[in-house]
């Protein structure tokens, strides 16, 4: 059924889509009342006819008055058309006349000044430095343990692992979203669902590291050394860890003196009150008395001075979590890597978190992104996470978004966006909607992507995006066109042109950072196996088990049989520590710039880290690895695999 046409052209006016391919490339109309929906959290009302006219020639009187967006992203080596002349203010306070043109401009922030505007205008350099030919290791940080780790893989952890394998040659290490949690139990174990993407973890934290410890009193020392808790069975126990680490830190922060943070910015002072207040009322503060769910009400400001010593403690664990990541970074330049330390960026944020707290002017908090229905999930996915609102994002000039690359790449070498699609577009699910009842709302790629071109050239960062799955084509030209690495995976490698058969590694894309799996994916030994089979099984996720049994099977022996082809494995009979060698020589071999292992892999772990769509049925996010680190280091499996790593002249 035809959408109608006047309501058509006012959801392309904001950026509301009215139909997609879906991903099989067939044409989707999405339902008249879903778009209706999603033009009314734009703040758009089209409930009516009359509301529907108002608002469509509101938006031709704009579009005819010439108004620029209220940010405009381009690249260096590139013009764009002005439509009125304006002047351009610098960074540096300079001014200088434009007309008929963007043009000739160095990379940087600018503010546009017209007769009737100011407009922010970025400018990216045209590309990042190219990625060199290398490998390198892909780490869920919390499944690391060690005799220093308190119960989980903390930035002591990373540093130790980060020294091995400097010397084995890596040149990166990719690590899972360190992003900070709410400090309250229970602790969200997902790094994909953080209470705020522009602060870390204290999870990460090693205590023993900190100045604090080592100046402390021996009496104090004892009491934080007896509080140690140990890695117990095959789950992490992210409640108590936390629970042992925090008393750890308000000990010493204590025993220090209870210090202020130094010089703390205003994110980090919302961060740190949104932290004691969440102590006080709990970690939703939507359900917080009313005056204080905004950072920026009376009541706020009279709650942290009341709140004063807390406030002091968060920002004070967080400065900690600077320096040791600062150390992290610090110890992979000093083993050699020349890429270094890669952070990884969620998608999205908790919806009650510090982030939805101090962002909510920015946010969409009424919605959830996810994913349209596909061949994979056909009720489509919701994943709770509420998205930025583009138009609140061009008004204030990206600072959000600007702010949060910023944090992060204040202690990265390099950045993986996930879904990075979603800098184009996002799968808005209206509130009380299913995940199939929702729509994509675009986003100014241009503008974003100018941001992050900017923000990661200053930072002299690489940029890895996440463009898996159903993405479209030009997401990963844009990213290519700006240096910018993609993702393959070798589950995902397959020819369309060749009946979907795997495709040889001198086939796969050069601008990509290549792995064997993804946590979301089976590991290697799982894979071989059918773990991944009989996981969903157990838990009852599959309609034909012996369907998937068969397809599993086959996709073992066509495997086998690419790796043998290859000349990377002897024999289709292979024991399969033999065939996980095999898989990362065929890595190794492929056109990537980057190729990434996983010790998942190396050691035979048969479980993946994350089942989708499983919650607590299966211990997502919570799983060890079955070797300490210091076993880790010392396998000689680690061994062999790096050798296959670098037989590819890596």
């Amino acid at each position: 059924m035809a959408i109608d046409p006047d309501l058509s052209e006012l959801a392309a006016a904001h950026g509301v889509a009215t139909g997609y391919n879906d991903g099989d490339r067939r044409p989707v109309t999405v339902d008249e009342e879903v778009v209706v929906e999603v033009l009314g959290l734009l703040e758009v009302d089209a409930t009516t006819p009359a509301a529907r006219a108002a608002a469509l020639s509101e938006a031709r009187e704009n579009a005819a008055r010439g108004l620029l967006p209220g940010t405009i992203g381009l690249r260096a080596d590139r013009p764009r058309p002005l439509p009125v002349p304006g002047v351009l203010v610098g960074e540096d306070g300079g001014r200088r006349e434009v007309e008929g043109e963007l043009a000739g401009l160095e990379p940087g922030w600018y503010r546009l000044e017209t007769a009737e505007q100011q407009v922010t205008v970025v400018v990216s350099p045209p590309a990042l430095p190219a990625t060199p030919r290398s490998w390198g290791w892909m780490l869920q940080l919390y499944a690391l343990h060690s005799a220093g780790s308190w119960g989980i893989g903390d930035l002591g952890d990373l540093r130790s692992f980060t020294a091995h394998a400097g010397e084995q040659g890596a040149s990166a290490i990719l690590l899972n979203p360190l992003h900070a949690i709410t400090p309250l139990a229970p602790v969200q174990p997902s790094p994909y669902t953080p209470s705020s993407r522009r602060f870390a973890t204290p999870l990460a934290l090693r205590i023993t590291d900190l100045a604090e410890y080592a100046a402390a009193d021996p009496a104090t020392r004892a009491e934080v050394d007896a509080l140690r808790p140990e890695t117990v069975g095959d789950r992490l126990a992210h409640d108590r860890v936390w629970a042992a680490k925090r008393s750890a830190l308000e000990l010493l922060w204590r025993s220090a003196g209870r210090p202020d943070p130094v010089e703390p910015g205003p994110d980090l002072v919302d961060f740190a009150t949104y932290c004691a207040l969440a102590e006080r009322y709990g970690g939703r503060f939507t359900l917080w008395p009313e005056e204080l769910r905004h950072p920026g009400s009376e009541a706020v400001g009279r709650a942290r001075r009341e709140l004063a010593p807390r406030v002091a403690f968060h920002g004070w664990v967080q400065q900690r979590l600077a320096d040791q990541l600062a150390a992290a970074r610090t110890a992979a330049r000093e083993a050699g890597m020349p890429l270094g330390v890669i952070h990884d960026l969620a998608v999205g944020c908790d919806p009650e978190g510090a982030d939805a707290w101090a962002l909510q002017d920015v946010l969409a908090l009424d919605v959830t992104v996810g994913a349209p229905p596909d061949a994979f999930n056909q009720r489509g996915q919701a994943w709770g996470l509420p998205p930025w609102r583009p138009d609140r994002l061009a008004a204030t000039g990206y600072a959000a978004y600007r702010d949060m690359l910023r944090a992060l790449l204040t202690h990265a070498d390099g950045l993986r966006i996930d879904h990075v699609a979603g800098l184009f577009r996002l799968w808005w699910v209206p509130p009380g909607r299913t995940p199939d009842r929702g729509t994509y709302v675009h986003y100014d790629a241009e503008a974003m992507l100018a941001v992050l071109t900017l923000e990661a050239s200053r930072a002299g960062a690489a940029v890895v995006g996440e463009d898996l799955g159903t993405v479209e084509p030009e997401v990963t030209e844009a990213l290519h066109g700006r240096n910018m690495l993609g993702s393959t995976v070798l589950w995902f490698a397959r020819d369309p042109e060749r009946e979907d058969a795997l495709m040889p590694p001198g086939d796969w894309p050069e601008e990509a950072v290549a792995t064997i799996s993804t946590h979301d994916l089976p590991t290697a030994s799982g894979f071989l196996t059918g773990e991944h089979v009989r996981a969903r099984a157990d838990l009852g996720l599959l309609d034909d088990v012996a369907a998937e049994e068969r397809k599993a099977a086959a996709e073992r022996e066509e495997l086998v049989g690419l790796l043998v082809s290859e000349g990377v494995l002897d024999s289709a009979d292979a024991p399969e520590d033999r065939i996980v060698v095999a898989m990362h020589a065929l890595l190794a071999r492929s056109r990537s710039r980057l190729v990434l292992a996983s010790p998942y892999d190396v050691v035979g772990e048969t479980r993946q880290p994350n089942l989708p769509g499983t919650v607590d049925e299966y211990p997502n996010w919570r799983l060890p690895l079955p070797v300490s680190l210091e076993e880790l280091v010392a396998d000689p499996r680690v061994k062999e695999v790096v050798a296959a790593l670098r037989s590819g002249g890596r």
